[in-house]
């Protein structure tokens, strides 16, 4: 029998889950072997690409500049994203009646924390970009310290959100709060969660949204002086196509996990959530593969930097013969240094 206000620190973690109503399995089932299948086949993608990411900035000096060091903190947050999802396919199915509380919570933790610091990574990254625009910045010139600032704020509240349901946000204490989702943590917790989601998503939305009406404002003013060059033209239409891919995949990936988990949260009874949570988790799971292309695949610097490392073997000569020229394309600390695409501050077609 259940008694209110008494927690439940030694119960196991079937107790919790019949306690919210959700299975638990003790054989793997079809749908269990399907989703550990796409489970490990994304994750195994997601550290790929974005291993590949991170030692691309590494090892082109074109790429030690600030904007970059946030792109790398994403690239290290979908990294990690990764590894904690690699984790709970291996815990997850039947194997989860055998976790502790403990490991539970560390298996819950990991998720929350990387995919948090993904998330607040994207905002970081949205908020740099237009006040370089609007200072008519160059990316190379922004403070290093405040993106350092940034991306340390970004794990703060990444790490805050990750512990805080093992220290005090959970149910143990409080059966009737249990979400059934996550069946060890408050409904609060999600709620929370999705709502702060839903608003990072509505912030990167006002944030481009005024980049691009500020770059196209731009664009025309410097049409009417050179006679409607068509690349000012196709600086818009690229834009607004970027804007669209970037608003698009976090909508995609992100939209129908954060409503599943908010309501769950709400407490909606007649909603069949468990029916398609792990999927919606899978999908989100997969911004981390999608962050990856759309930040950093279109630059076209970037791209030859896979190139090189990928068949780093065969381009190894021509890497020795571009490395004897390095010391002509070095600037002063008062040049101005054009990153290849996206340099100019008011023709940032790939943001």
């Amino acid at each position: 029998m259940v008694t209110m206000g008494q927690c439940y620190y030694n119960e196991t973690i079937g107790f919790f889950y019949n306690n919210s109503g959700k299975e638990l399995s003790s054989h793997w089932r079809p749908k269990d072997v399907v989703v550990v299948a796409l489970g490990l086949t994304v994750s195994v993608l997601v550290l790929l690409t974005n291993l590949l990411v991170i030692a691309a900035i590494a090892s082109n000096r074109r790429f030690h500049q600030p904007i970059y060091y946030l792109l790398g903190n994403l690239a290290a947050a979908d990294l990690f994203a990764g590894v904690a999802y690699l984790f709970l396919m291996f815990h997850t199915g039947p194997r989860t009646a055998r976790l502790s509380l403990e490991g539970w919570f560390v298996r819950q933790g990991l998720l929350d924390t990387s995919l948090t610091a993904s998330v607040a990574t994207l905002l970081a990254i949205a908020v740099e970009r237009h006040r370089s625009v609007m200072a008519v910045q160059l990316h190379s010139r922004l403070p290093r310290g405040r993106v350092v600032l940034l991306i340390v704020g970004v794990w703060v509240a990444a790490l805050g959100l990750g512990l805080l349901p093992a220290h005090s946000w959970h149910c143990l204490c409080a059966l009737d709060r249990c979400s059934r989702m996550a069946p060890l943590l408050s409904r609060s917790y999600l709620a929370v969660w999705a709502l702060s989601s839903l608003l990072v998503f509505l912030l990167m939305v006002a944030v481009y949204t005024r980049i691009f009406f500020y770059v196209r404002r731009r664009v025309q003013r410097m049409a009417e002086h050179v006679s409607c060059h068509p690349r000012y033209r196709e600086t818009t239409l690229s834009l607004v196509k970027t804007v669209v891919i970037i608003l698009g995949a976090f909508v995609v990936c992100w939209t129908p996990g954060q409503v599943v988990l908010l309501l769950d949260g709400l407490g909606c009874k007649s909603c069949n959530v468990l029916a398609v949570e792990k999927y919606f988790l899978l999908l989100a799971e997969a911004n981390s593969l999608v962050n990856a292309v759309v930040y950093s695949c279109r630059d076209a610097e970037m791209r030859r930097t896979f190139r090189r490392l990928l068949c780093g073997l065969c381009l190894r000569r021509s890497t020795h013969k571009s490395a004897r020229y390095a010391p002509s394309t070095r600037t002063g600390p008062s040049t101005r240094i054009m990153l290849p695409e996206n340099g100019h501050p008011l023709m940032d077609s790939t943001l």
